[in-house]
Parts: structure tokens; C-alpha cells; sequence
């Protein structure tokens, strides 16, 4: 229903097949019986079928100019780099009353050495200006035989994101790296239901 709001009467069709088998997905009925284990065959036209570069032609499908417009080849983890415009995802709740959740998508408006303002482009409160301060944050790690922490800003750029951190989310492409196979029905269900076919 949220993705035919809008739509012209063929791309309602078409969506609502699709949404007709992503509900099949949710249900179980797809796979077999519910033993525990099940094979969901996905339907080729949207399928990336390139053997010998299946990850780049996910990125390239996804991302369709990335690497024209950034430069995300010298990122790593410990390293943030931001600009204004870049979506973020927000790392630790910090206020769930007004909608600052782990998960939570926003977009840089302004950069500062101690605090970044930004847009909340998800949930319930988007549109939504906040700043987002550095924070003292401690590794949960119990391999480690030491108590360390870092203060730094509790965000990561959102290029991607986990199954379970997209629910909620509507986006105009979505690309599915299943390298493990997914947990539940209802996993491959929300993976697959954030975006219209």
C-alpha cells in the first residue's frame, strides 16, 4: 500500500505482484513447508547475474556513479570523514523521544569540532534539526584486558546498512549482498520489501 500511493495505473500492477510475493515471503508460503529450513527462488529480473564481479556490479547498481562523486577508497573505520551533504547513521541512542534512535539516518548540514548539525531524513521526525555531539564511547570488547575509550562522534556514513537497521526505511534502490543465507521468512521479507520493484 505505501508504494502504490501515487503511482500510474501500470506501475500499481506491477507492484502489486511484487507485493503479492513479498507477502507469500513474510508468510512462509514460499520454500516448502516451514521445517526450519527453506530455498525462496527469486525472480531473475531482479537478480545481479554477473559471475566474475558480483559485489562491484551490486555497488555499481546501487550506486550508480560513486566513483565519480566520492572518494571512499582511504575510509577506514577509525577514520570520519565527512562533508556536508553525506548521509549518516546515527550510532547509539542518544534521545528516542525525538526520533535520535541507533539506526536513525540524518544528513550533514554544518560540521564542527565538538558538534555536527544535521537533518533527520528517517523515521517519525524527518525534516527534524539536531546536532549530534562528540561522546566518550567504551568498546564492550571482552577480549580485551583493559577498559579503553575514544571521544568521537557516534555516527558511521550510511552507504549501508544491516537488514534489521533498514526496517522501517523506503528507498528507491535497494541491493541485497546475501552472502550467508538469511535468517527467517520474515528477514528476507523486510530486506526486500524496502523498496517498490
Amino acid at each position: 500500500m505505501r508504494l502504490t500511493v501515487g503511482s500510474d495505473s501500470s506501475a500499481v500492477h506491477r507492484i502489486t505482484g511484487f507485493s503479492n510475493w513479498l507477502l507469500d515471503i513474510g508468510k512462509g508460503n514460499l520454500g516448502g513447508p516451514d521445517d526450519g529450513e527453506a530455498i525462496v527462488d527469486i525472480p531473475e529480473d531482479i537478480l545481479i547475474n554477473d559471475l566474475c564481479d558480483h559485489i562491484g556490479s551490486l555497488i555499481k547498481f546501487v550506486y550508480p556513479s560513486i566513483l565519480e562523486n566520492f572518494n571512499i577508497a582511504g575510509m577506514p573505520n577509525h577514520n570520519l570523514i565527512l562533508k556536508v551533504g553525506v548521509p549518516v547513521m546515527l550510532l547509539r541512542n542518544i534521545d528516542q523521544k525525538n526520533g535520535l534512535c541507533n539506526g536513525t539516518r540524518l544528513q550533514v548540514v554544518s560540521l564542527g569540532k565538538r558538534v555536527i548539525e544535521a537533518v533527520i531524513i528517517s523515521g517519525s521526525n524527518i525534516g527534524n534539526r539536531t546536532f549530534i555531539p562528540r561522546m566518550s564511547l567504551t568498546p564492550t570488547e571482552n577480549k580485551i584486558p583493559f577498559k579503553f575509550q575514544r571521544r568521537q562522534f557516534p555516527l558511521a556514513v550510511c552507504f549501508a546498512m544491516t537488514i534489521n537497521k533498514s526496517q522501517g526505511h523506503s528507498l528507491s534502490k535497494v541491493g541485497l549482498f546475501l552472502k550467508d543465507p538469511v535468517f527467517t521468512h520474515d528477514q528476507l521479507y523486510v530486506a526486500l520489501s524496502r523498496v517498490h520493484k
